[in-house]
């Protein structure tokens, strides 16, 4: 493997420190002390990389250093041939030989037991998903700060809180059974949708893409889908992520550049994520009966809308618009509204819909959020006020950490002032 050793880190860390860590608390039992030992692998790797090259299988080598690490912990803690006999007999002295990639419906179940340990109740609601966020995730503090519009503090004591409470309280390191598993599953959700959001729209970096963290994602909920058939909103998820990862491949360019939605080649959508994702649809429509459609139900139902749409201009508007305002009332959310403000756009014209848009102007949570003004400088141009739409696309720019998205804003702009 040709590569720089600290470009190949970096890569390496975003794509296999969450498998890593969750492998390592299988050992440890323990997830703070598990970070801090991928932790510590990902340091004899700046040691050992530049030395000695990048190793050909660099996510096994890291693995195998952090393992090889846990059990040495665990032999300083514990008498030797007890642990030895229970963990560490067949643990490998060296890196492993690679292992054949995944298929779309295998799952590592150390990172299911994450996700589970990770949002057990004994934590907060924010505190769960913080802590998975940043875990499974592997985002750092600022860019779930940014994902939950909360101060970057405030995010970094959650974590901090949260690994020590389940260190204190000894939580099992496992996958629950029964009402346990019922109890942790709205966090659960949460964090898988959170976790492939910023893997579909990433909120920082070079890249504005995150494919791995999209699959791992995608693999969790169809997983959960079979362990848990009767509960709509496992269905409701799934569905919602079938249908947007059916899009991959056509929102970017070949550099890599964002491409929207209505610009976007639908003959590079898949049409086997758009099949799967109406049948995981009907499972959530079937399983809820005469109830309510729940939150991820109603966005897989948008999502299906434009995903079943032949053209863009044959996108059925006013249903998404009806099905954000539902989803509104289900799930407030000035995010939701934000959306809704872009359907009506689209179904009503942009003055309705700017008029929604400024009516959030005030709220807090929007306040450093870069698609509020993006959406704005979008109602402008068509409005046919270019200047003080480039204003809003340049603000736009500012606001947002992610530098694929920046180019795209900052064209935009300047798209407006040649008008």
């Amino acid at each position: 493997m040709e590569a720089h050793p600290a470009a190949a880190l970096e890569t390496v860390f975003r794509l296999e420190s969450p498998r890593v860590i969750a492998g390592v608390a299988r050992l440890v039992r323990d997830v703070g002390i598990a970070e801090e030992l991928t932790q510590d692998a990902l340091v004899a790797a700046l040691e050992q990389w530049p030395r000695d090259g990048v190793p050909d299988n660099p996510g096994a080598w890291l693995m195998a250093t952090a393992r090889r690490r846990a059990v040495d912990l665990i032999r300083r803690r514990e008498t030797y041939a007890r642990k030895l006999a229970e963990i560490g007999r067949d643990l490998p002295d060296s890196a492993p030989a690679p292992e054949e990639p995944a298929g779309p419906d295998d799952i590592d179940d150390d990172l299911l037991r994450l996700v589970f340990t990770a949002c057990h109740p004994v934590l907060s609601a924010e505190a769960r998903i913080a802590l998975t966020l940043r875990l499974l995730g592997g985002l750092t503090t600022p860019e779930i700060a940014r994902a939950r519009l909360v101060p970057e503090p405030t995010v970094a004591q959650r974590i901090v809180r949260a690994k020590r409470t389940l260190a204190r309280k000894n939580i099992a390191f496992e996958v629950p059974y029964g009402p346990d598993r019922e109890a942790r599953l709205g966090s659960v959700l949460e964090v898988i949708y959170l976790i492939f959001n910023e893997g579909y729209a990433a909120t920082a970096g070079d890249d504005w893409l995150r494919p791995a963290l999209c699959e791992d994602a995608l693999r969790l909920a169809r997983v959960l889908s079979a362990l848990m058939p009767k509960e709509p909103e496992v269905h409701g998820l799934t569905a919602l992520l079938e249908f947007q990862s059916s899009r991959t491949a056509a929102r970017t360019g070949p550099d890599g550049e964002p491409v929207l939605l209505r610009d976007q080649n639908r003959h590079r959508w898949n049409r086997l994520l758009i099949a799967r994702g109406v049948t995981a649809l009907g499972r959530a429509h079937a399983a809820t009966g005469s109830a309510a459609p729940g939150p991820y139900a109603l966005q897989a139902a948008i999502a299906a809308c434009h995903a079943t749409a032949p053209a863009y201009e044959e996108t059925d508007w006013p249903r998404i618009a009806t099905l954000y305002g539902l989803l509104a009332a289900r799930a407030p959310s000035p995010v939701v509204e934000l959306n809704r403000a872009v359907a009506v756009s689209m179904a009503e014209g942009p003055a309705p819909a700017l008029a929604l848009v400024d009516a959030l102007a005030a709220e807090p949570a929007l306040r450093d959020y870069h698609l509020l003004p993006s959406v704005r400088g979008d109602l402008l141009l068509r409005l046919d006020r270019p200047a003080e739409a480039r204003a809003e696309f340049e603000r736009a720019a500012d606001l947002t950490r992610n530098a694929r998205e920046r180019a795209l804003l900052l064209r935009r702009a300047r798209e407006a002032r040649t008008r």
